[in-house]
């Protein structure tokens, strides 16, 4: 869940789990017997997650690049018929896959995608003490900062979650639409457009 909480694919955090859980065999010899293993392992965890994070960024500039080019000058090279993968449509599966972590509720859905809008340290944060149940002390240790950067991470991450989430459409349940489709639609009878029997307000 760590590593599927951090690059929000879970393809990829699987691939990463079982590379730092063959890096942290590999390495056995150096862990202290006398300490936690999880913090150990974590350290190994993350460097490799965020290393795939910096890489996909790169690789999806690269391909925004590309393809920004094949539009502009019309080369056939762009070759149509293999359109390059666009990372925010989803294919190719390389993203930040809500639907991929938890069920399909629109709900966790929306969460899930303003997770992924934060950054690597604000995102790790969320994850660790919302995810792992970690206490601030064990998320200082990890990170191997103070406890007020800890606190200090988290409410910015908190509050950053808060601004996403409010600014997103919130999902419908009755079956009307969204909110800011019902208040589009009471805009418009609120202009005088007719309603039903040909009247207006």
């Amino acid at each position: 869940m760590t590593a599927l909480g951090l690059v929000g694919n879970r393809e990829d955090a699987l691939e990463l789990s079982q590379e730092a859980f063959f890096r942290a065999y590999q390495h056995y010899d150096q862990f202290n017997a006398k300490g936690k293993f999880f913090p150990w392992f974590y350290q190994i965890l993350r460097n490799l997650c965020f290393s795939h994070l910096r890489k996909r960024r790169v690789r999806r500039a690269h391909e925004s690049r590309m393809d920004d080019c094949a539009w502009m000058t019309g080369d056939p090279d762009g070759n149509p018929q293999s359109p390059i993968p666009n990372p925010q449509s989803g294919e190719g599966g390389d993203r930040f896959d809500p639907e991929m972590i938890a069920e399909r509720n629109e709900s966790k859905d929306r969460i899930w995608r303003a997770i992924g809008q934060l950054d690597e340290k604000h995102r790790e944060v969320i994850v660790l003490r919302h995810f792992r149940n970690l206490s601030y002390d064990e998320m200082a240790k990890l990170l191997f900062c103070n406890r007020g950067t800890v606190t200090s991470r988290l409410f910015y991450a908190r509050q950053r979650l808060k601004e996403i989430l409010e600014g997103s459409p919130k999902p419908d349940v009755s079956g009307l639409g969204t909110q800011q489709e019902r208040g589009a639609s009471d805009a418009k009878f609120d202009a005088g457009e007719p309603r039903k029997g040909g009247q207006t307000l």
